[in-house]
């Protein structure tokens, strides 16, 4: 049956058949189409951890992952570590998201500067989801095709997998999302896991994998470059911070961030989530490893490792293991596209259709209106993904456009002197920096190719750029150093030569991100304090020429130390492991 026996065909339906129901039942907490953008907001610690992770985590990323490590080794890892050294940083970024008493991110560009920011920030995060769905379901296919030994084709595949997560997400929204990504949270970690084992017994555990492999660069975390690829220090320092720098303006990181109960189940969850994630990350760089020794370097599409391997492995261990772990990948990418599903449909709605089309109608029509976006979406990314060559190359565009806006973020929380000419001017210059440093073509026709024109006049020092088939090419953190520049100069010399935000506008801005969530606070609408709720107290460290930091609370700071000590220690454990 299509390359899959029938007991795994029926841990499959049962799967699907459970989870359908979950979301299809959490539609009767959809109340307005505020709920179904934000949900309730009434979420504890376990389940907003599930839902950080579920919605973080994709089958497309164990893809990458391990596609990455079996053709540059170890350091493959970094294609998902690269949010390791952002982590921390969470425990801030959820307080203050949850602070903004938003729906949508854009709402927060709408108040800091005007509703034409908020414009361009709703256009370019659907094009941002956009490409994380096609590149979710392109990853996802691609294993399916491979486990089930290329009798179900990637197209195939892919619209069966949207089929199943449109159902449930249009209904029940947010809370759909939320709910289901506690099972599907579950299942992802089983996904991550069900081959390892296995693979690791196949290979003769680490000393045998090593052996098999006969290349010990291959077992190094950072490559020194050369015929290692370019996973380097510099290129993990520089994709951490486009994105650290790009986190904030993923537009479904608000939903992540915003959906608990108070701060404190908000940081937890986003924090805590993601660290589960990074834990999975290590299993994933380790089977493709196993990949290189169990099926040899050659083969043709990388992108297929991780199936290929469930193939070999999961049907001689026991009946219907090749269906629960289609059925982790299938949970892996439903808990992902269903949350950005909705956010991408809360942008539209909320931020392009209410403000600049069709005003004053009835909460009905909006929700009615906010379900047909997130079908047309869903469609945008599939057509996204028909066009990938391979998923490392949709991930790619995703952390780029991410950044786009994430500058004018970033300078407008922490400098007052930012001003919609130069938030408008950072994010089109980025874009431009972006195209010029590019190929750009249409089918067969190139328009511009920057490589063959100026990459071999740049030195060859620094990691400026790589030699892919023999033609240089401009390094990707070269490139990221570049935009982000280009950006961050532009956003700060044209504020600076126009007119400043209105000071009442700021001051609405900065009181709501300093005054804390109560544990029963009414919701009033984006950046606006509930009744009876005071002011929090202005306490900053720093505040010079309109830049302002704020001081670091107790709980922040441990919080935050805490963190990083996991990172350390998350690091030491894969070195102690290749010991």
């Amino acid at each position: 049956m299509l390359g899959i026996k029938l007991v795994d065909w029926l841990v499959i339906g049962a799967y699907l058949l459970g989870i359908t129901a979950i979301g299809t039942w959490a539609m009767r907490r959809v109340k307005s189409s505020t709920s179904f953008f934000i949900s309730d907001r009434r979420f504890g610690k376990l389940m907003m951890i599930f839902f950080a992770f579920g919605t973080g985590t994709h089958g497309d990323q164990a893809v990458t992952v391990a596609s990455k490590s079996y053709r540059d080794g170890a350091s493959g890892i970094w294609y998902q570590w690269l949010w390791l050294f952002c982590t921390p940083f969470y425990w801030f970024i959820a307080p203050m998201m949850r602070r903004m008493r938003a729906v949508t991110i854009a709402d927060f560009f709408e108040v800091r500067f005007n509703r034409s920011v908020a414009l361009l920030f709703a256009v370019i995060g659907i094009l941002n989801l956009s490409v994380n769905i096609g590149t979710m379901l392109k990853g996802a296919s691609a294993m399916v095709t491979a486990v089930s030994g290329g009798a179900i084709g990637e197209e195939a595949a892919m619209i069966a997998m949207t089929v199943m997560f449109v159902v449930y997400g249009v209904a029940g929204g947010l809370n759909a999302a939320i709910v289901t990504d506690f099972v599907q949270g579950l299942l992802t970690i089983v996904l991550s896991f069900l081959i390892l084992p296995f693979a690791l017994v196949a290979v003769g555990g680490i000393s045998g994998m090593k052996e098999t492999i006969g290349r010990p660069e291959m077992f190094d975390l950072a490559a020194a470059g050369g015929d290692l690829g370019q996973i380097t220090v510099f290129y993990i320092l520089m994709i951490a911070l486009n994105g650290l720098i790009g986190y904030a303006t993923q537009p479904h990181s608000y939903s992540i961030s915003g959906a608990g109960k108070t701060e404190m189940e908000c940081r937890v969850g986003l924090a805590f989530g993601n660290f589960i994630k990074r834990i999975c990350t290590v299993a994933w760089m380790l089977t493709g490893l196993c990949a290189i020794a169990l099926l040899g370097p050659g083969l043709k599409n990388p992108d297929q490792a991780y199936g290929l391997m469930a193939d070999e492995l999961l049907p001689g261990v026991a009946p219907g293991l090749v269906g629960l772990f289609i059925a982790s990948l299938l949970a892996a990418v439903m808990s992902s596209c269903d949350a950005f599903m909705v956010a991408a449909s809360a942008l539209f709605t909320e931020n392009i259709y209410r403000p600049h089309l069709v005003r004053n109608r009835s909460d009905r029509h909006y929700t009615l209106v906010g379900r047909i976006a997130a079908i047309l979406v869903v469609v945008a990314g599939i057509s996204f993904a028909f066009s990938l060559d391979s998923v490392i190359d949709g991930l790619e565009v995703f952390w780029k456009i991410s950044a786009m806006m994430g500058i004018a973020f970033w300078v407008g929380l922490f400098w007052r002197r930012t001003t919609t000419a130069g938030a408008w001017a950072g994010t089109l210059v980025g874009f431009a920096a972006w195209l010029f440093t590019s190929k750009i073509a249409f089918g067969s026709k190139v328009l511009w190719d920057f490589n063959a024109r100026f990459a071999h006049l740049l030195p060859n020092r620094w990691e400026i750029v790589h030699y892919n088939d023999g033609s240089p090419e401009l390094n990707l953190p070269w490139q990221m150093v570049f935009y982000l520049t280009a950006g961050l100069v532009a956003t700060v010399v044209v504020s600076l030569l126009t007119r400043p935000v209105d000071p009442e506008r700021l001051e609405r801005v900065y009181t709501c991100l300093r005054t804390p969530i109560g544990p029963d606070e009414t919701e009033a609408g984006p950046f606006n304090l509930s009744p009876g709720v005071a002011p929090g107290p202005r306490r900053v460290v720093l505040d010079f020429a309109g830049l302002e930091i704020p001081r670091m609370s107790f709980v922040g700071l441990i919080g935050f130390l805490g963190c990083w000590a996991f990172v350390g220690a998350i690091i030491g454990v894969v070195y102690w492991i290749f010991s």
